[in-house]
């Protein structure tokens, strides 16, 4: 369950009744959409419905049988969500705004890069300063990724950005090579890999050009600095010579 400050309340009134329940927002928006795939216990601050939940009343059970057929909360729970409304405060709504517009900038940053500066990544804070600029607003009612484009069509005119993927080829020493593949592997589409004899290993793989940085700064961690990298201009070429 989650709790109680960070649910919200979707109410559905019905056959003159009013029922009320207590969710987390991306889930109440994703059973409307019949996209939601977890557990719903998982995401409610209460395994109850409600006639008012600020004030912790509940409906009849007469109520409950005429409208839903069943007096089980759980399921009743996404009835309420899918035909009802779902009721945000002020508070709420620009908590929500606050935690998107994290989610989305870090999107943009892992994937955005700068074709002026040969396809340097753009740090989060620079993207945070241009959708200020540009005056884009974040809807906390809708999913980050629906949002990228349009946060971008903001961008544009602002910075100069686009997506980018980049291929980078690995070269790590046989002492690092048992650990230190297995987490450059994790970090994109692995496109190749080689184990040379001298128990040295090579692997070639694809990540948004926007973790660049991030990419290099964890194998020079992870290798005490002794692995070669570079990228690979050409896929076709994927070569590791």
């Amino acid at each position: 369950m989650i709790s109680l400050d960070d649910a919200v309340t979707a109410r559905l009134e019905s056959h003159g009744a009013r029922f009320e329940v207590l969710v987390d927002p991306d889930a109440a928006l994703a059973i409307k959409r019949d996209e939601f795939d977890g557990e719903l216990e998982d995401v409610i601050a209460a395994e109850d419905v409600f006639e008012d939940a600020s004030r912790g009343d509940r409906p009849a059970e007469s109520d409950l049988k005429k409208v839903f057929d069943t007096t089980d909360p759980l399921e009743i729970i996404p009835q309420v969500i899918r035909k009802g409304e779902i009721q945000i405060t002020a508070d709420q709504r620009r908590k929500m705004q606050e935690q998107k517009r994290k989610q989305l900038i870090n999107r943009i940053a892992r994937n955005a890069v700068n074709p002026q500066m040969d396809d340097a990544p753009h740090p989060p804070d620079r993207i945070d300063r241009a959708l200020e600029e540009a005056g884009f607003t974040i809807d906390p009612m809708e999913p980050v990724e629906s949002q990228v484009d349009d946060a971008l069509d903001a961008l544009r005119p602002v910075i100069p950005i686009r997506f980018a993927e980049v291929t980078v080829a690995v070269s790590v020493p046989a002492n690092y090579a048992g650990s230190a593949q297995a987490r450059i592997r994790k970090y994109g589409d692995l496109e190749r890999e080689e184990w040379q004899n001298d128990g040295s290993w090579i692997g070639v793989l694809t990540f948004p050009a926007g973790m660049q940085n991030d990419f290099y700064d964890m194998v020079n961690d992870i290798t005490s600095g002794e692995a070669e990298t570079r990228i690979v201009k050409d896929k076709d070429e994927i070569s590791t010579r």
